[in-house]
């Protein structure tokens, strides 16, 4: 029985998220005998369109990305959206925050023209995406366990809860008592509460839960000062091409 092709691939982003592939070690060796690594440009010399399985880090900020995604996509037959770039346009987006042309004009001055640059999107925007294995940088966990669901014929299972469930199955003490900001209510877990179990609100870089209650925190921000449009503010960070609004609480 052959093994699945499987193409690795760098967008615009840091290259983290690949990273956390290659930092797999022992399992690494694994992944390695369980399929055939066709495409992965941080690791291996050689390079082919021939691929079944798609792994993409990055998200879309040039009309070469917009090719480059669409070729892609025309070639998987599974595609996997790798990090927080390629599932929601992560860090990048805070681009479309200033529009596209004040960004160029912020960062090359008066060489602004010779940038080919557009306005950020994540991969979904151009392509289907199958799953989806979220964070900056994503649990390399969850990724071995989506490519192997794969390989066996099982769905992955991707959480769809809070950070706060972590939070609690970790013992954690809320950091909102300590002081300190956190999107963990509205924030998909996955990540074993790794920014919280540090003491370090969460960020969001998971993205939201399905159907979050934005307005549900109320109470709570309110008691430390906040509003809910802080934390739509803060959420930004990672989420800026995805547009969230508060909504009412029908609590």
């Amino acid at each position: 029985m052959s093994k699945p092709k499987v193409g690795i691939f760098g967008i615009t982003g840091c290259g983290g998220c690949q990273l956390e592939i290659l930092n797999l070690e022992d399992q690494l060796l694994d992944l390695v005998n369980a399929v055939e690594i066709v495409h992965f440009t941080e690791a291996i010399t050689e390079h082919s369109d021939n691929y079944e399985i798609a792994l993409v880090e990055g998200s879309i900020t040039t009309e070469h990305d917009v090719e480059r995604i669409k070729k892609i996509g025309d070639i998987a037959k599974i595609i996997v959206a790798v990090g927080s770039c390629a599932v929601s346009g992560g860090l990048n987006c805070l681009k479309n925050l200033y529009g596209v042309e004040r960004a160029k004009e912020l960062v090359y001055g008066d060489k602004k023209d010779w940038i080919d640059s557009i306005e950020v999107k994540p991969i979904d925007e151009y392509i289907r995406v199958d799953y989806y294995a979220r964070g900056c940088p994503p649990n390399r966990l969850e990724i071995v366990d989506i490519i192997r669901s794969l390989i066996i014929g099982r769905k992955p299972e991707i959480p769809n809860y809070p950070v706060c469930v972590e939070c609690k199955r970790n013992g954690n003490t809320c950091v909102y008592d300590i002081g300190i900001t956190c999107l963990g209510p509205v924030t998909r877990a996955g990540c074993n509460s790794r920014c919280p179990s540090s003491a370090t609100g969460c960020e969001g870089c998971r993205g939201l839960i399905d159907d979050p209650n934005i307005n549900a925190q109320k109470d709570l921000l309110a008691e430390n000062g906040l509003t809910v449009e802080d934390i739509i503010n803060q959420f930004n960070l990672y989420n800026a091409c995805k547009k969230v609004e508060a909504k009412e609480s029908s609590k």
